[in-house]
């Protein structure tokens, strides 16, 4: 189910919002203001954005010509190529139609607090369990590195070409992830530089490519990336912007598992092999295998947390946790 071309932005099926796979869906949003100003022209659409908060400060990345729209680390990984810089929309929205020679990217930027408004005529009425996140992502000629994310997301392009290159969940060990604890902006990344992959120096990339999907959106077209899947963006234009929608599944009172990953290496990751089998065994009992049998020889009112948890007892066992932890 890689690609529809029956779904309306009006009733987007649950089996596309619920899918384990990608779904391309062209024209999902072609009706959008957004889209209808960036097919006249970079100019038009630029005016119509600027109408919404040109005065508005906000924080980008900039980077200088020798990135060549890469986002990444530096050469020694103590820091990054780029750096932030502040500044208001209208002055970024400029700077594009110039044609200026640094990379520009605007990311996540949320559009209900930054662009009042903006909302209206551009968005879709998703049938999700969770009210979804909506922002704004804007800049040239620029590329981010292949990263996951927790939440289930649908990537709307509103003006130039995008291209997204994605990766099952399962391809991790082929992707040469880098550091899990200095990240560009929270998730770890791919150290595979997917426009000219050195297949000498990450020889198992060649493996991630054999399950890789290539999808090149024009405005207008819809992309549903489901939770955890590895993508990585390049923006091909000179003026680039999509509008991307994220939710989860899960109820809000859930934490982010990466911080279970993060416990498990301080926890379990160096424990001697033995030791760590023992505690795969648990995980798999406890966490991974679990169902309505595995608590079932326990009465009711003592399962504790291995009882359905809600919001109340999320917050008392993030409280004992933080007890445990600052010890």
């Amino acid at each position: 189910m890689f690609e529809r071309s029956d779904v309306s932005a009006e009733a987007i099926p649950a089996e596309v919002l619920q899918s384990t796979q990608p779904v391309l869906m062209r024209g999902l949003v072609q009706h959008w203001p957004l889209v209808q100003a960036a097919r006249r022209s970079d100019a038009d659409f630029c005016n119509y954005l600027r109408g919404f908060g040109a005065e508005t400060r906000l924080a980008l990345w900039r980077g200088g010509p020798e990135i060549g729209g890469r986002f990444f680390y530096n050469d020694d990984f103590s820091g990054f190529n780029y750096r932030h810089a502040i500044g208001t929309f209208g002055a970024l929205l400029d700077e594009l139609l110039a044609g200026t020679h640094d990379a520009l990217y605007l990311g996540s930027t949320e559009i209900d607090t930054a662009f009042p408004g903006l909302r209206q005529g551009n968005d879709l009425p998703l049938r999700v369990p969770n009210d979804p996140l909506v922002s704004l992502w804007l800049g040239n000629r620029t590329q981010v590195a292949p990263h996951f994310d927790l939440p289930d997301n649908i990537a709307c392009v509103v003006a130039g070409r995008r291209r997204f290159t994605l990766f099952p969940p399962g391809q991790v060990a082929n992707l040469y992830v880098g550091p899990l604890d200095l990240t560009p902006a929270g998730q770890p990344i791919s150290l595979v530089d997917i426009a000219r992959p050195d297949l000498g120096r990450f020889p198992r990339y060649a493996q991630a490519l054999e399950s890789a999907l290539v999808f090149d959106l024009n405005p207008g077209d819809a992309l549903f990336i489901p939770s955890q899947w590895w993508h990585g963006v390049q923006a091909l234009d000179a003026v680039s912007a999509l509008v991307n929608f994220w939710w989860r599944q899960s109820p809000a009172f859930m934490d982010t598992p990466l911080n279970t990953l993060m416990l498990a290496l301080l926890s379990l990751r160096d424990l001697p092999a033995a030791q760590r089998d023992a505690w795969r065994a648990l995980f798999d009992h406890y966490i991974f295998d679990a169902d309505e049998q595995t608590a079932a020889h326990i009465p009711p009112a003592a399962r504790g947390v291995l009882a359905p948890m809600n919001d109340n007892s999320a917050r008392m066992l993030r409280g004992v946790l933080l007890n445990r932890l600052n010890r």
